[in-house]
């Protein structure tokens, strides 16, 4: 399906971001995986090799060095002359406490991972984008909380929301070109951050980032051509196949 495209993942040593690195390598990729954590980098590179599908390059690198990401889009120009596939998944949690309580480091931090970090990369990506043939960028929003305030949640609702208007406008901006951008809201899953987020629920009873997968590379594909939408895994798993239609 992706056989010599170009993919780059944020976020990919873990989670919803390794599922993904792993899945379009899979499904002939060659990755670009973005993630601080060196050993789960190499994690899944070994995944990606024990396929035989689809190649990896590892990328350590916190999503905050901002003048790292202003580089990466020259640097894969560079070294490979387009990229296809963007997938803006790193994020962060914060704190789950009452706004008066949130410090302010914390709130700064959920703002610089979840808001400037994916405007830095459109910033710097987004001339290879256009210049894709089937250029498509996905981001991991959070719009249940977005659309339903938590207690105790608005940090982190606050920096996903900022995040949602940012790619809708971004999707608005790029509406004529061959570019597709969408945002994929993943709800409840079997992921280290749910777990922080709600250490008292039973992980079992939750789909894994693979249950994703399926959906994630409908959104990636040449073959899926709406823009600036919003797509729900939760509904889209009730009724896969009308969902689109």
């Amino acid at each position: 399906m992706f056989k010599d495209y170009i993919a780059v993942v944020t976020g990919a040593s873990r989670g919803i971001g390794y599922a993904t690195a792993k899945a379009l390598a899979a499904n002939g990729a060659h990755v670009i995986a973005i993630a601080r954590t060196v050993g789960s980098l190499e994690d899944l590179d070994d995944d990606i090799k024990a396929n035989g599908c689809g190649s990896a390059t590892l990328v350590p690198l916190n999503i905050t060095d901002y003048d790292a990401l202003d580089r990466l889009g020259s640097v894969i120009a560079e070294k490979y002359g387009k990229l296809d596939i963007l997938v803006g998944n790193a994020a962060t949690l914060g704190d789950i406490t009452p706004i008066s309580h949130l410090k302010p480091k914390v709130w700064q931090e959920l703002i610089d991972i979840n808001v400037s970090a994916n405007y830095r990369l459109i910033r710097s990506l987004d001339p290879l984008l256009r210049a894709s043939r089937n250029g498509r960028a996905i981001f991991l929003g959070s719009s249940n909380i977005v659309r339903d305030p938590r207690p105790f949640w608005g940090g982190y609702a606050v920096s996903k929301a900022a995040l949602e208007c940012l790619i809708n406008t971004y999707a608005k901006e790029i509406e004529t070109s061959n570019l597709r951008v969408n945002i994929l809201n993943p709800g409840a899953l079997r992921t280290a951050m749910r777990a922080r987020a709600v250490p008292g629920e039973n992980a079992q009873i939750l789909d894994t980032p693979a249950d994703l997968m399926p959906l994630m590379l409908k959104l990636c594909s040449p073959d899926f051509n709406d823009n600036g939408k919003i797509v729900d895994y939760v509904m889209w798993k009730e009724d896969k196949d009308n969902f689109f239609f």
